[in-house]
Formats: C-alpha cells, sequence, structure tokens
C-alpha cells in the first residue's frame, strides 16, 4: 500500500492494503472512484477497472435511484477519451448530454475533491438515434430478412411451436430469394404458403397449418397496429456506423428509447439484433489492448423476460463468443437475479449500486446479490442497503484476468452534461449529422411482396395493382382472422369489410378469412410456377437467426 494512503489499525489495515493492491493496474484503466472505508471516501486509493479487460463483459446494477445512469456517462465519457466507441441505450432520454461539457455547481466540485478527481467540464462526440426515427435522432431501421425468425418470434411472443414455424417461412424465403424487408412482405410469403398453390413448398420439412399462420398474421396485425411497421424496413442501419471514431476520441452512440419505452419487448429485442448484427460482421481479433466497442445493454431484464430456452441459449452463446470480435457488454439492471446464471457468470466486471430491502422479496434479492460476489471483508448485506447514491460495490477483473477484491467505491462525478440536451441543440445535431441524409427518408423498393403482386397481375392479364396490405385489426370478439384453434371468429366489423374490399376482395363476396385476404387477391396466382427460380442467393445466418446482404 502506497505511504500516502492512511492505514487503518489492525485487520482492517491489512485488508485496505490487499484492496489498494488489487486495484494497483500497470496499463490504461478507466477511473471509476475511490475506497470507500468506515463510511469516508479514500482518495489516494483509487478503484479502476483495466481498458484492456473491458471485453470481458459487465454488469451494473442497482435500485432506481441510485446512480446507474451516471455511472454509465462516467465510464463511456471515459471510454471516448481512450478512444473507444460506445453504444448507449437512452430509455429515459437523459444520457443526451453527453456530448456538452458539464457544469460546475457545489455538489460537483464537493464529490471531486472526495474522490480525488480533477475535474474538467468536456463532452464527447456524439450520434444520435431513434427506433424507426419515432423520437430525436437519426432513423434506425432492420429489414425483415436480417431481423430473423428467432427475434421476430420473441416480440411477436409466439410460443416455441409458432416459432419454428415461422423458421420454416424464412427458410422458404431465403431459398427462393424473396426478400422480406418488410411486414407486408412476410405476410404475402405466410399467406402464400397455406395456399393451394403454396401449400405443398414446405410439406415435405413439415408443413406451415392454417391454423399457425393464422396466428402468425394476427400477431403480425397487432404489431403493425403498435405503430411497428415503422422499425422495418430500408434503409437498413448498418451497425459498422457505431464504431466509429473522430479526432482520435470513440463516438459515442445514443439510441433514444423513451418515445417507445411502453414497448418493452420491441426495443430490447431490437438491441438484441444490434449486437447479434455485429456478432455476425465483425471478424475474430482475440484479446486486444483495448475494445472495439463497448456496448451497454440497458433495461437488460426485458430481454431476458419470458424468453424461449433458445433464445436464452442464443443469448449466451453470442455474450461468450462476441468477447474475440473485440465487443465488450455490460448488462444494466436492478438486481443480478435479472440476469441468467449462464450469462451473469460471463460478466466478469460488476458495479452494484444500493439495493433496498424493504419486502421479504427485497430481502431475499439482496441475499441472492451478495452471494454472486467474492468473498470480502465488508458485511455486503449491510453495506449495498446503506450506499448512498453515486456509491457502489465493486469488483472488476485485473489484467491476469483474476477478480479484484470487493471494494465499496464513492464513484466519479462524470465531466459531461448530466442531463438531458437542449431539445433544439439536440435537433440540430441530428440533421446536422452526416448519417442523417442516409438514414432519415424510408425507402420502399421493389422486394417480395412487390415481386409477387407484379407475377400476380401478369398470370390474370391486369395491370399491378398495390396488392393486399394489412389485414383488419383483431377487434375485441369479432376479428376476421382465425381463432387460435384456426377456427374463424368473427364476421368481422363493417370497416374491416371495406378495407379488406378496397385491398383487393371481390365486391359482393363474404369476407374471407386472415390468409384468405391475402392470398385471394391474385398476388400468387403465378407464384407456384416460379417458386424454382433464384431472385438472390440463399442467406446464412447466424445464432439469432440474423442476416444480412451485404
Amino acid at each position: 500500500m502506497s505511504d500516502s494512503v492512511p492505514e487503518p489499525a489492525g485487520t482492517a489495515g491489512s485488508a485496505v492494503k490487499d484492496i489498494v493492491a488489487g486495484y494497483s493496474f500497470t496499463g490504461p484503466a478507466l477511473d471509476l472512484g475511490a475506497l470507500l472505508w468506515d463510511g469516508r471516501a479514500v482518495p489516494e486509493a483509487q478503484i479502476r477497472v483495466p481498458l484492456g479487460m473491458l471485453n470481458r463483459h459487465g454488469l451494473v446494477a442497482g435500485a432506481t435511484g441510485t446512480g446507474k445512469t451516471k455511472t454509465l456517462q462516467l465510464i463511456a465519457e471515459q471510454l471516448s477519451a481512450q478512444g473507444v466507441p460506445v453504444f448507449l441505450a437512452d430509455v429515459k432520454g437523459d444520457v443526451s448530454g453527453i456530448s456538452e461539457p458539464g457544469e460546475a455547481g457545489e455538489r460537483v466540485t464537493a464529490r471531486a475533491g472526495e474522490v480525488g478527481q480533477r475535474w474538467e467540464a468536456g463532452g464527447c462526440p456524439a450520434e444520435f438515434y431513434a427506433l424507426g426515427g419515432i423520437g430525436h435522432g437519426v432513423p434506425v431501421r432492420a429489414t425483415v430478412t436480417s431481423f430473423g425468425p428467432v427475434l421476430l418470434s420473441k416480440v411477436l411472443q409466439l410460443n416455441r411451436t409458432q416459432e419454428q414455424s415461422l423458421g420454416l417461412v424464412f427458410h422458404y424465403a431465403d431459398g427462393k430469394g424473396l426478400e422480406l424487408v418488410d411486414l407486408k412482405d412476410l405476410r404475402a410469403v405466410v399467406a402464400f404458403l397455406v395456399s393451394d398453390e403454396g401449400r405443398a413448398e414446405l410439406k415435405g420439412i413439415g408443413g406451415l397449418s392454417a391454423a399457425t399462420a393464422g396466428v402468425i398474421l394476427r400477431s403480425l396485425t397487432a404489431f403493425e397496429q403498435q405503430g411497428a411497421s415503422a422499425f422495418f424496413g430500408e434503409p437498413e442501419f448498418d451497425t459498422g456506423e457505431l464504431l466509429r471514431t473522430a479526432d482520435g476520441l470513440g463516438v459515442v452512440s445514443l439510441l433514444e428509447l423513451s418515445a417507445v419505452q411502453d414497448r418493452p419487448q420491441l426495443f430490447s429485442t431490437f438491441l438484441m439484433w444490434l449486437l447479434a448484427d455485429l456478432y455476425h460482421d465483425l471478424p475474430e481479433v482475440g484479446d486486444l489492448d483495448r475494445p472495439k466497442l463497448v456496448f451497454f445493454f440497458d433495461e437488460a431484464h426485458l430481454l431476458f423476460s419470458d424468453a424461449s430456452k433458445a433464445f436464452l441459449e442464443a443469448i449466451t452463446q453470442t455474450v461468450r463468443l462476441i468477447r474475440s470480435k473485440g465487443v465488450g457488454v455490460f448488462f444494466v439492471t436492478q438486481t443480478p437475479k435479472d440476469v441468467p446464471a449462464e450469462v451473469l457468470g460471463q460478466l466478469g466486471n460488476r458495479v452494484q449500486h444500493a439495493l433496498r430491502a424493504f419486502t421479504p422479496d427485497d430481502q431475499k434479492a439482496l441475499r441472492a446479490t451478495v452471494r454472486t460476489f467474492p468473498d470480502s471483508p465488508y458485511d455486503l448485506e449491510e453495506v449495498l442497503t446503506a450506499l448512498g447514491t453515486g456509491e457502489a460495490v465493486v469488483t472488476v477483473l485485473s489484467e491476469n484476468g483474476a477478480p479484484t477484491p470487493v471494494a465499496a467505491t464513492r464513484l466519479r462525478a462524470p465531466e459531461s452534461l448530466m442531463g438531458p440536451l437542449d431539445p433544439a441543440a439536440l435537433d440540430a445535431a441530428v440533421t446536422g449529422s452526416a448519417l442523417y441524409g442516409r438514414y432519415a427518408e424510408a425507402v420502399d423498393r421493389e422486394s417480395a411482396f412487390e415481386r409477387l403482386a407484379a407475377r400476380g397481375a401478369e398470370g390474370s392479364g391486369r395491370e399491378p395493382g398495390p396488392g393486399p396490405g394489412p389485414g383488419p385489426g383483431p377487434e375485441s370478439g369479432s376479428g376476421s382472422g382465425p381463432g387460435p384453434g384456426g377456427e374463424p371468429s368473427g364476421s368481422g366489423s363493417a370497416s374491416d369489410r371495406e378495407s379488406a374490399r378496397g385491398k383487393g376482395a371481390a365486391a359482393g363476396r363474404a369476407d374471407p378469412s386472415l390468409v384468405e385476404q391475402v392470398v385471394g387477391s391474385g398476388v400468387f396466382k403465378s407464384l407456384a410456377r416460379s417458386v424454382g427460380t433464384q431472385l438472390g442467393r440463399e442467406i446464412s445466418r447466424s445464432l439469432f437467426g440474423t442476416a444480412r446482404r451485404r
């Protein structure tokens, strides 16, 4: 222990000495804060995390209001200063200030003095994104083809059998070169595969039942009614944009989610698509002296909630393997129990903010959290409930890959603006971005739906029309699609019938089922004659079924 560190007497002095030695790294490292001992900060004893170990993943956890967001900001701005790009999901819209210098004040000055920090205001180069352009940011979209069947099944809340059937649909579309750019493309192919012309196409590999197709189509309809169509289409976001630097500084990519935070299944799964796409595209690089990207996965519990076994296995394997691509992943949530054990075991860097123990469930979660830490001289149950805002219990991986001693830590203050950017300044940053012109305007080019519609028109001798759009939304007790068991659940409302007629249903005809509405439009009349034509090479897919044609 350094002679400048005041050493408590007896056993306590030995413990402090061991902690200080455990964080004395020789290479570049991020400064988290100062050791807390007996309720006071020891500024001479700095708690740090080696830069080269940040691809070993991590966890930032703690109850609401304990300072997790400021911890993310603190780590992100130091990574940027070291030339490492960062991805942050801004769920509440309050991290955008990272692009502007912070404001000095009494609280900042006091915190800096307590932890031995030379605080200097400074911002980071930043890009602002928004899912589908909903919110303040460059629009982020994915094609249905690249999103893949596993992730789409998660957001559609399909069961395992339905997920497997959707996988067959993607397999068929991939093999026939039918590009699924947006949701209407997927709707068209699903409907074809249960039509008279298309039913035989999947017969050799299990087929697609009308009942399952009805469930998938109704789920797509409900999904579209939530505004999800905006998230799927082109131009598709290139996740390579997340790896950018500017003047030697890592660019901080902020995905604003405040406008879609009421759709947690959607945005959490979209975050997984970004990560899976990076895994799919990046080359193996092994262990680097610094990560190529650090990815903060906020509200991580939403990703794991109600996830299928296959989905969890894919997450576990992706997290395990993406380390060798130079990407570090930090999951951000309230307690470690929100993260499955198979994933938690891969998170070597831990920053645990305060936990509350007001109820028996809280106390159980607290005890479970304590058991995930290495042995330490602290009474962690007591410490974790007594930590103040901006304080945390830390253990990270040392430069040789071994866990460091557990250290209660008073964290440093971020040097960028702690709060949201002014809306006018944010909008100016978005429209002034070089990426805005590339992604701002949605493009609806010819894809599976349009190609099938054109062929159907040729086969019937009529002019190509717009073809079928989304089917009617499910009304309470009167949806026109098949029910869960595949039987019709009602005749549909008058507005539904009018919509169906406007999208190609013959006048005077009884309302068809949801599948029949799509199939009966004439789109598929000649498809059976052309299923052998390859419109593009077959797509290879990753663990999550994601794919990319470039």
